[in-house]
């Protein structure tokens, strides 16, 4: 064990020592760096002088450093470079404080200089041995020094020389003696002889040796030789780390960290028979407080943030004991560390306006936090009744955040427990711990059922975070708008947070009036808020981040009050129409969160829908055509979007109100779609096997985005909406191909066509998607690429055809037509007549629109008629109808060859 020690302190050492040696790097590089810049430059120094009282005092000392610095350069170099080196040296007045090795050094007054090439060779090979000289030599000095005190005991003890008294005796003088030399040397004016080699600082070196022998004899005559007994180890263990950490006020940071590590450590290696927990904490708490005063005299960030993590691990470790623990020490080690933050370590930091936030706070927050989780969630602290403490001791981090507002993490550490325990306590799943396990994580068990305390804790937390979080937001706003923002978004999400979850749990989940109450009272309090916290930003009325928190959670109130008030039908109407109340907003007020308000309505009422489309539950939708609860379910948010996006219109004119826009048009799309399909269906839209109805509601859905997309790309240009309006398409156009012509197609599966004559599947599958095709074909031409209006076109032409086709067939076969059951003559005569004279109307809408698609498809299309009369009617029709069939292709044919050679002949005679 005393082996593994000395190596423990070893690679603490060493590990240390190279750190510093890399920022020394690193501050040479960036040195070398702003001289090369200089010399490139040619900017030429000014004459630096120094008054006679300097002169008089440094001469000596200048002589001696300038004589070895002229040695080491080289003879090329000119007379400017002594006056250099001479320039570039430090002096410490002998009245004065010496800063210790690692402590910020006092900002000296920058000169330029010009360094010629040679005179910077030489300063380099100069630093080379600068190091190697002071610092490595002094560092390697140190921990020879410290391990050979150690290897002396050892030999001592192997060689049987002296008693271990003696030995330990010796190493106690070793100790004091090297303790007593780094004094002695540092009180009779030591000074760093060379620019930045601080870190070589002989007293503070000797002074760790010292320290660090002191830790291994102490711990020997406890451990090795039970010379002593616990209490007077643990007293002188403490004793010499305290000390310690108060030497570094001379002696610099490093040295406390020293004394740090070995007052954390020093109860692990004291072991007792009846552990006292007041005893560790009470030492661990005058540890914290000693190292926070010297901390905050120094500015040592490192050294506080270390020491509120070494407590920090030991309070966490203690209550991983929790049969055992006691409530008492922990909330005290906690109480301790909040006064040491608020009263020592942020006393006096920083002003109120400054923003920003102070980076070791975030250390006890997450620890203190923890552990209050830990009390709040764990079964066997619950079971105790621990659960109210630990709600203090959230309350306490939110009332030192207010108190010190540079200690917002501990706002953000108080506000995210507060969260994961009351999600914890909706059933089923729970957060859940177990200490004594060192378990923390969703079980899916209740770790406590729901009773009175714990609802009186909720009300009683979400008041404090509401409170203070408004009253701070509106502080902080003209001054500090992200630290204002914090509070605002925690007074927010945890009082929302905390009321669904005691709505979950011990509310009436169908409706609950008491809840919905407290909810409008938040929708109130938070609106408010909102606009208390506007009136002090600078200027007034910005709508800033704290206000968009603040208005956005009394959306989110809102959006729970309704789902509190009302059934599953008056819930999605209700926040459909919702939409425009902060649009009409925006005529008093232009924040900008009010238009994303109502695209979050839009959202909400989006997953209600895509939650259940029958907007009431499939059970309670009536079979009644078109007067049912889809037609308020979505044509109502229908209405209240567009005339949200009209409103927006002539206020904002933003991205929301192209949002809206669109939102309008795809709820208009789904009101038709969805009424449609529920008089088809007999009153049910929904079905577990898919089905061409349910595939023709996607595809028009398709439709429709991408003419929204393309629509709000119009206005706002934008790549994303450009190539998305494209994707969406080709996807409606897979969806045709793939699902109604080959996959779902009645002639294949056999699927009831419906019983009224005019809508039906056909109508809902094949006219509707080849109207929106061939509509966005239209609207797309000029605005999106050749090809894409060419396949929309073409598709829609297709459609049509099947229509046409299918809707004859339904004629003659009835409600199913499927391929089984053949075909008729007359049916076989229809389809010729048809196809010709669906050909002859694509040929007369392709020159009147000028597009040639459509006059090849007609071209194509007639083409297959021809084939069919030929090919299948001449051996399949007989008597009249086909002669019929023959007769009225020809005459269609003379026609289309009569149509375009007056067309031509047209043609040429305008350009002759």
């Amino acid at each position: 064990m005393f082996e593994s020690l000395i190596g423990l302190v070893a690679i603490i050492a060493l590990f240390v020592i190279i750190s510093r040696q890399q920022s020394r790097i690193g501050l040479i590089e960036r040195e070398l760096g702003a001289l090369r810049s200089l010399v490139l430059s040619g900017v030429v120094p000014p004459v630096v002088r120094l008054s006679d009282q300097e002169a008089a005092e440094g001469k000596a000392h200048t002589s001696s450093v300038a004589a070895p610095a002229a040695d080491i350069a080289p003879a090329a170099i000119s007379d400017p470079a002594p006056a250099m080196v001479q320039a570039m040296e430090v002096e410490i007045p002998a009245g004065e404080s010496v800063p210790g090795p690692w402590s910020a050094p006092e900002a000296a007054p920058e000169t330029p200089e010009v360094v010629p090439a040679a005179a910077a060779q030489a300063a380099r090979q100069s630093d080379v041995e600068t190091a190697l000289g002071t610092r490595w030599a002094v560092w390697v000095g140190g921990i020879a020094l410290a391990l050979g005190g150690l290897f002396l005991i050892r030999y001592t003890i192997e060689a049987g020389i002296f008693g271990p008294g003696v030995r330990l005796t010796m190493a106690a003088v070793l100790g004091l003696v090297l303790v007593a030399g780094g004094e002695f040397i540092r009180r009779t004016g030591f000074k760093v002889p060379v620019q930045d080699v601080a870190g070589a600082y002989i007293p503070a070196i000797l002074t760790a040796a010292g320290a660090f022998i002191l830790f291994g004899t102490v711990y020997a005559a406890h451990g090795v030789y039970g010379f002593i007994g616990p209490a007077l180890a643990f007293t002188l263990l403490g004793a010499i780390g305290i000390a310690t950490i108060a030497a570094a006020l001379v002696h610099g940071q490093a040295l406390a960290g020293i004394g740090l590590v070995g007052a954390m450590v020093t109860p692990v290696l004291i072991a007792s028979q009846a552990p006292n927990p007041w005893a560790l904490f009470g030492y661990l708490a005058i540890v914290l407080a000693a190292t926070g005063v010297i901390a905050r005299m120094r500015d040592w960030q490192a050294l506080m943030a270390a020491a509120f993590f070494g407590t920090g691990i030991w309070t966490i470790l203690y209550m991983t004991d929790a049969p055992g623990a006691d409530l008492s020490a922990i909330l005290f080690i906690d109480a301790v560390t909040l006064a040491v933050l608020a009263l020592v370590w942020l006393s006096g930091r920083g002003s109120e306006a400054e923003s920003g936030f102070d980076w070791p706070s975030i250390v006890p927050g997450a620890f203190i936090a923890f552990s209050a989780l830990g009390l709040s969630v764990d079964a066997t602290f619950v079971a105790a009744g621990y659960a109210l403490p630990g709600a203090l001791v959230l309350v306490a981090l939110v009332a030192t955040a207010f108190f010190r507002p540079r200690a917002v993490p501990l706002l953000h550490a108080a506000g995210l427990v507060t969260v994961m325990i009351h999600l914890g306590i909706i059933p089923p799943t729970t957060i859940g711990s177990d200490f004594s396990q060192g378990n923390l994580g969703f079980d899916g068990l209740p770790v406590a059922a729901g009773n009175a305390l714990t609802l009186r804790i909720g009300i009683g937390l979400g008041l404090v975070f509401l409170a203070a979080g408004l009253w701070t937001a509106r502080r902080f706003a003209a001054s500090a708008r992200t630290r204002a923002a914090s509070w605002a978004a925690w007074g927010v999400i945890a009082p929302l947070v905390i009321l669904l979850a005691l709505w979950l749990t011990f509310g009436n989940l169908d409706r609950d009036f008491a809840y919905a109450a407290v909810a409008a009272l938040l929708v109130v309090i938070l609106a408010a808020g909102g606009e208390w916290i506007a009136r002090a930003e600078e200027p007034p009325l910005e709508g800033g981040a704290a206000v968009s928190f603040a208005l956005g959670g009394a959306a989110v109130a809102g959006l729970l009050m309704l789902h509190m008030a009302f059934g599953s039908g008056w819930t999605t109407i209700l926040l459909g129409a919702a939409a425009i109340m902060p649009a009409l907003a925006t005529r008093r007020r232009s924040y900008p969160v009010l238009g994303w308000i109502s695209i979050a309505a839009v959202i909400a009422v989006l997953g209600r829908v895509a939650f259940d489309p029958t907007i009431v539950g499939a059970g309670f939708l009536s079979t009644t055509p078109v007067f049912n609860w889809l037609l308020p379910g979505y044509g109502v948010p229908a209405l209240a979007f567009g005339f949200a996006a009209w409103q927006l219109a002539h206020t904002t004119n933003g991205r929301p109100r192209l949002a809206m826009e669109a939102a309008a048009a795809l709820f208009t799309l789904l009101t038709l779609a969805m009424l449609v399909r529920h008089a088809m269906h007999g009153g049910v839209i929904n079905s577990d096997a898919p089905t061409l109805a349910e595939q023709a509601i996607y595809t028009l859905i398709a439709i429709g985005a991408g003419a929204i997309l393309i629509a709000i790309d119009r206005r706002s240009p934008s790549s994303v909406l450009r190539y998305g309006s494209m994707a969406v398409g080709v996807v409606s156009v897979a969806f045709v191909v793939i699902q109604h012509f080959l996959v779902l197609n009645p002639l294949f599966t056999d699927e009831s066509t419906g019983r009224i004559p005019v809508f039906n599947l056909l109508f809902l599958a094949y006219l509707l998607p080849a109207v929106a095709a061939g509509g966005l074909a239209l609207y797309s031409r000029g605005k999106r690429p050749k090809w894409y209006s060419a396949m929309l076109a073409l598709v829609a032409a297709l459609l049509a055809f099947a229509y046409a086709t299918l809707s004859v067939r339904r004629l003659f076969k009835g409600e199913f037509i499927g391929l089984w059951s053949g075909l008729g003559q007359l049916e076989t005569y229809t389809y010729s007549a048809l196809w010709l004279v669906i050909g002859v109307a694509l040929l007369t809408a392709g020159v009147w629109l000028k597009s040639q698609v459509l006059r090849i498809a007609s071209a194509g299309l007639i083409a297959v008629a021809v084939l069919k009369v030929f090919l299948f009617d001449m051996s399949e029709l007989e008597g009249v109808l086909r002669a019929l069939s023959f007769i009225g292709l020809g005459a269609v044919l003379i026609g289309i060859g009569l149509f375009y050679q007056r067309l031509l002949t047209r043609a040429a005679k305008e350009k002759g």
